[in-house]
């Protein structure tokens, strides 16, 4: 405790502030000191229990809305954040990222395999997952290098970051994320060190993943792809992508020429690994997120509420897969 601030100066400033609503400058007037010191008596009146803050409950997120769409389209578990109204993409991202976090560190196995994918809204979910020790995980990188520069929303950068904070041991996919042939494709996977890699995602536990959409796409912002790329993929029925794998939109892999020169975990991958967690942000995700789980490439989504309002909209599996749900 700080003896500089006596106990009855800082009961009278935290009155005047907290009880009263006088201003800052004015109590700093009342008290007899400088407004810079106001707020350091204001945190000493916390500090010793002189003021508790108490905040009521509050659910942070749509449980209706959860419910509603585990049902519509057969996942496992669903989670809904709120989002402050008209929040950007940016902050959206990150509240998606700090609500989703606890959560989703429930569901990744404790040992074993898991893959993961880059992009912005993985980043922040991966950055707030609680710290753990004592995991004995293989971290495996889903797709390759996206162009020679490595952004802090690589899956490298991502993968190496989850090792730091639960241990256990990362494994890089050295290849590029897009080759120009399938005969460039086929050579780097002929390679060992690749394989070693690529034979892990027959076995992965669980893979954290995030799903583009056909408007903005990071590949055409990073060069990978072109904008004419990118039309020609709609006018071949891509609605969505998963590790640069592009589906249409019963979540079937477009049969495109890019089907044979990305190097990433494959759809038939997706499909088998028990616990694919996809994150989510934004109503223009809605018709790329609903093709993924119509196409079983998804089992647990986690996704703001404008677009969970905007995926409801959207038509569900013409057959349900039945899932266990998971209350999280």
């Amino acid at each position: 405790m700080s003896h500089e601030y006596p106990d009855e100066q800082v009961r009278f400033v935290a009155k005047l502030y907290y009880i009263d609503h006088v201003s800052q400058p004015e109590v700093a007037r009342l008290a007899g000191v400088s407004q810079a010191k106001i707020s350091r008596i204001l945190a000493e009146a916390r500090k010793r229990g002189i003021v508790r803050i108490t905040v009521e409950e509050y659910e942070p997120r749509n449980r209706k809305l959860e419910q509603a769409l585990r049902g519509q389209f057969g996942l496992e578990s669903v989670i809904v954040a709120k989002t402050a109204e008209h929040a950007t993409g940016d902050v959206a991202r990150a509240t998606v990222g700090i609500i989703g976090a606890p959560l989703v560190s429930g569901l990744l196995p404790s040992a074993g395999i898991i893959a993961i994918a880059g992009g912005r809204t993985v980043k922040e979910l991966a950055d707030h997952l609680p710290e753990r020790d004592g995991r004995q995980l293989v971290v495996v990188q889903a797709m390759g290098g996206i162009d020679s520069s490595i952004s802090e929303v690589d899956a490298m950068e991502l993968g190496r970051s989850l090792v730091r904070r639960w241990g256990g041991r990362f494994l890089t996919l050295t290849t590029p994320a897009f080759v120009p042939n399938r005969a460039a494709r086929d050579s780097f996977l002929s390679f060992s060190q690749i394989q070693a890699v690529w034979r892990r995602f027959d076995h992965a536990d669980a893979a954290l993943v995030g799903i583009g959409a056909m408007g903005d796409s990071a590949f055409v912002e990073r060069g990978v792809l072109t904008a004419g790329d990118l039309n020609a993929l709609r006018r071949g029925g891509a609605v969505g992508e998963i590790c640069g794998r592009f589906f249409d939109h019963e979540g079937r892999e477009c049969d495109t020429p890019w089907k044979n020169r990305v190097i990433s975990m494959d759809v038939s991958m997706l499909r088998k690994t028990p616990r694919v967690i996809a994150i989510a942000v934004g109503a223009d995700k809605a018709q790329a997120v609903a093709a993924a789980a119509r196409g079983g490439l998804i089992k647990t989504l986690v996704i703001d509420e404008a677009g969970a309002e905007a995926l409801a909209k959207e038509k569900a599996p013409r057959r349900r897969r039945p899932a266990k749900n998971r209350k999280i």
